[in-house]
């Protein structure tokens, strides 16, 4: 066995044996590129034929650390997006009944401006009423405007009939037909049925369930739905009729219609 031949550190000096030295650990062996693989000198801190640091890969650990700041960087911006997002979203909106209605109280004259518009003047505030009186104004409002065949207070006010609906702590069938009512004269056919299904589900055989089967099958040219809403009505006309329902007197014109329609 041959002795290795002796070194001498070319960091402190010392002699050397082996790759490193045992007085303060420097390399001493012969080391490669790990970039290029050319041969480098001990003392050498970058490569003499492609220039990376002595001891690297082709900027690997940089390049790294380049990416987790990066991804660091966007992840913290995306969280902020998303907290001023969340922050600034808007409310649910819910009708404005400070101003809602422009209706005078029932029975009383609507003053309307020399165009024959919309009610001039100050509307009321009827943010005060209890949420089945807002209802009830803001409907016989809309229904109002639909006898004079006014279509743009009809569209206007609508939404805000139903958000008072929408409001009501429980409602009553008497209710759901007048929303159905609002719902199918804005062409909202299939919330008007959906009503309806829930006055039959509610009250079996309730006659102004089947008026507004009949509405829904008016506004949609339905013959067939509109024959089948009839027959229904006048196979429960009899019964229900004998029920007193209060609303049904409220009504009466309209069931009057019905049965005039019904009748074979």
């Amino acid at each position: 066995m041959t002795d290795q031949p002796a070194r001498t550190c070319p960091s402190c000096g010392a002699p050397a044996t082996g790759a490193f030295c045992s007085a303060c650990g420097a390399r001493v062996g012969p080391r490669s590129c790990a970039a290029c693989h050319a041969e480098l000198s001990a003392q050498a801190r970058f490569c003499h034929r492609c220039g990376q640091p002595a001891g690297t890969g082709p900027g690997r650990g940089s390049e790294r650390r380049a990416w987790i700041v990066a991804a660091a960087a966007v992840i913290f911006l995306l969280a902020v997006i998303v907290m001023k997002v969340l922050r600034d979203r808007p409310a649910a909106a819910v009708p404005d009944m400070a101003n809602a209605g422009n209706a005078a109280p029932s029975g009383a004259p609507l003053a309307t401006d020399p165009g024959g518009g919309l009610p001039s003047g100050r509307a009321p505030d009827i943010s005060k009423l209890s949420p089945s009186e807002r209802f009830q104004r803001l409907n016989n409002r809309v229904m109002e405007a639909a006898g004079r065949a006014d279509s743009a207070t009809v569209v206007n006010f609508t939404p805000m009939a139903l958000g008072a609906y929408a409001q009501l702590d429980s409602a009553t069938n008497d209710d759901r037909y007048h929303a159905a009512i609002l719902h199918a004269q804005v062409g909202q056919l299939a919330e008007a049925r959906a009503l309806a299904d829930t006055m039959l589900l509610r009250s079996p055989g309730y006659l102004l369930a089947y008026a507004v089967r009949a509405e829904i099958a008016d506004f949609q040219g339905d013959s067939t739905a509109l024959r089948r809403a009839l027959a229904d009505f006048r196979a429960h006309d009899a019964a229900e009729s004998a029920a007193r329902r209060p609303e049904y007197a409220d009504h009466a014109d309209v069931l009057a219609d019905l049965r005039r329609r019904a009748a074979p």
